[in-house]
């Protein structure tokens, strides 16, 4: 309304108003500790072009069923928390617009090759631990802090080796899209084999030895057989797949 009480229209005002339109989401949902059986229910909500996943998932959550398990933190695809199956495909929820997907009917599955604790929330031991296993940090006798330590230079060259490789927030997306984990449970895993790369690539580090030693078993680097499934679907841009080639490189020694 103006000051003499005259009405504006939306057109007149230059305010775009988005219309709402309406999806089907289809939740995966089990329970262990009531039965070993699994269902998806169905909801109708509204949605705008902005809308994510994530937030109709919490709105079906907030006013429709609120017994639906659903891990999430940051809601700006930083944590890596809320990473499940959506339409089929390993990404973030909160990362995944509604209008992006070109679909009528969303189907929400939690990811595959971690265990299900309920519903979209799985369990992260297994990666966790594989993870911690490739020793994720710098190992140098000279990184201690003494009197006289001075800072630790690196040219632009030696950051560029790896610092693709510091992007990764442990979603497990790349580790649910592995057909490899699939098929062999004591399988290290890309997320894993793209760390050691990572810090193996490091020219501050000088713990390559022991992390080669580590990922060169039955169930290490060789297991991979370069599906490529792994960096379609790192949504921090983050190629596990050359990683893990890169990194053949040094147990083949091709590389120093």
């Amino acid at each position: 309304m103006t000051s003499e009480g005259l009405q504006i229209s939306k057109e007149e005002s230059g305010i775009i108003v988005s219309p709402t339109k309406t999806i089907t989401l289809r939740i995966f949902r089990y329970n262990p500790k009531i039965n070993n059986e699994s269902k998806f229910d169905e909801f109708k909500i509204p949605y705008q072009r902005w809308t994510t996943v994530l937030d109709a998932i919490l709105e079906v959550k907030k006013h429709l069923d609120h017994s639906i398990a659903v891990r999430y933190s940051c809601r700006q695809a930083s944590c890596g928390s809320c990473g499940m199956k959506i339409n089929g495909r390993p990404a973030l929820a909160c990362f995944t617009k509604i209008s992006e997907l070109n679909s009528d009917v969303i189907t929400i599955e939690p990811m595959n090759n971690f265990p299900i604790i309920r519903d979209l929330a799985v369990g992260f031991e297994r990666m966790f631990s594989t993870h911690k296993k490739i020793k994720p940090y710098i190992i140098n006798e000279e990184s201690e802090i003494n009197p006289g330590t001075k800072e630790f230079l690196q040219t632009p060259e030696d950051v560029e080796k790896y610092i693709q490789f510091s992007s990764c927030i442990k979603c497990g997306l790349c580790n649910s899209a592995c057909p490899t984990m699939a098929t062999d449970s004591s399988f290290v895993g890309p997320q894993a084999l793209a760390q050691a790369y990572r810090y193996v690539a490091d020219n501050r580090d000088k713990g390559k030895d022991d992390r080669l030693k580590i990922i060169d078993d039955s169930h290490g680097i060789f297991r991979c057989h370069f599906a490529g499934s792994c960096s379609q679907v790192c949504p921090k841009g983050v190629d596990p797949a050359m990683g893990i080639q890169l990194l053949r490189g040094y147990l083949l020694g091709f590389r120093d």
